[in-house]
């Protein structure tokens, strides 16, 4: 998986596909933010994400979402 050309989950074998989900700690390092605010936006309903059993996870596709509607705002203001 990557946005815009740069890995942003390492993969021990190229040979796997692209996960579907990503822990909070994944989604910070996409978005290059901490664990902290990666939680707070979570919090916020800024960033999606979803409980799968007891653990938070975010689609991988989430980051992505919430950087073009971040840029959306920013374009319109």
């Amino acid at each position: 998986m990557s946005i815009a050309g740069v890995d942003t989950v390492p993969s021990v074998a190229h040979n796997l596909p692209a996960p579907v989900l990503l822990t909070v700690e994944e989604a910070a390092v996409c978005l290059r933010i901490g664990r902290t605010t990666c939680f707070s936006l979570i919090r916020t309903g800024q960033l999606e994400s979803l409980m799968v059993g007891g653990l938070r996870r975010v689609p991988a596709d989430a980051p992505a979402a919430y950087l073009a509607r971040r840029r959306a705002e920013q374009g319109a203001a």
